[in-house]
């Protein structure tokens, strides 16, 4: 395709319409492309003033031949999120930012800690596949952090049957341990950021994957050994957060979807089930997760060599 492109993307869309926004936007032919990302419901901002504004310049520029100022739009518009639904928009010249500085946050086990230093420590974290399962937490952050950009984990894991479900939260608490969650495209309750990944499609395709965007080929089913570790990497798809001084990241290892504990109040009159954190995109079949398979325990396996990490785009102020 090498039509002009305008991407709007939501940071709250992540099971359906984020990823492909991204990478719609990253992987397209043409030269002239453009990527705007903003918060809330769609309707918020893509189908108000704010919105439309932004469309009728990029419309009345190549449909009309009009003088909109559409030739010095950025490149990448992005609005920036912060804790309680407030949004800095900022222009950018790419995506991924070219000064992301890539971190690992390496698990431990003893603590369930979500560490900038990596450990040699051995051990191992079991949790029940569709229970809650674990959650590792760095310490308070000693100054504030932006996230902007995709995510990717490393997890070495074995599962007690042939094949286990691994869903990825990345999450923020406030100093009193309480989450903050987003309003998300339908969701009124998201968190951060999400990724999957069913252990038996672990095979990658090498040519396109990053360190940052793990590409799993899907092209044959390799089903697991029970009790043998096996190194997964997961694609998150891409959000962004500024974390305040003083809160904590997490990120939630599980073998069944997210679900915000609080009242949600989300329901949509044509979808049967209340949202609880992924909107209407529930893995829940059991035609497609048989609880013989998906229902087992999980183990996450630590050990020198085995590092377990999720690698998160911090962005340096300009």
């Amino acid at each position: 395709m090498k039509v002009p492109l305008l991407s709007a993307a939501n940071w709250g869309g992540q099971p359906l319409h984020t990823r492909g926004n991204f990478e719609g936007y990253v992987n397209a032919g043409a030269k002239d492309k453009w990527l705007e990302v903003h918060g809330i419901e769609h309707w918020t901002h893509y189908y108000t003033d704010y919105g439309l504004e932004i469309q009728k310049r990029f419309f009345g520029h190549y449909l009309k031949g009009e003088k909109t100022g559409w030739d010095k739009q950025p490149k990448v518009y992005l609005n920036i999120r912060h804790p309680g639904e407030r949004f800095v928009p900022r222009a950018e010249n790419e995506w991924p930012l070219k000064r992301t500085k890539w971190t690992k946050f390496f698990l431990e086990p003893a603590n369930t800690l979500l560490s900038p230093e990596a450990s040699d420590a051995e051990g191992k974290v079991s949790f029940e596949a569709l229970g809650d399962g674990v959650t590792f937490l760095t310490r308070p952050l000693e100054k504030e952090m932006e996230l902007t950009g995709p995510m990717a984990a490393k997890l070495h894991v074995a599962s007690t049957t042939e094949d286990a479900d691994l869903f990825l939260i990345v999450r923020i608490f406030d100093p009193n341990m309480k989450e903050i969650t987003f309003k998300g495209a339908l969701d009124p309750h998201t968190p951060v950021a999400q990724g999957w990944l069913r252990a038996s499609h672990r095979k990658l395709d090498k040519k396109k994957s990053l360190p940052y965007r793990p590409w799993h080929s899907h092209d044959e089913k390799q089903p697991l050994e029970p009790g043998s570790v096996y190194e997964l990497d997961i694609e998150i798809v891409p959000s962004c957060i500024v974390v305040p001084q003083g809160y904590r990241i997490g990120l939630s290892v599980r073998g069944r979807d997210y679900v915000f504990t609080g009242d949600t109040g989300g329901r949509l009159s044509n979808m049967k089930n209340e949202f609880t954190g992924v909107g209407p995109f529930l893995h829940d079949d059991p035609r497609d997760r048989p609880v013989a398979i998906y229902g087992g325990t999980t183990t996450i396996h630590f050990a020198p060599g085995r590092d377990n990490f999720v690698l998160l785009p911090v962005i340096p102020k300009k």
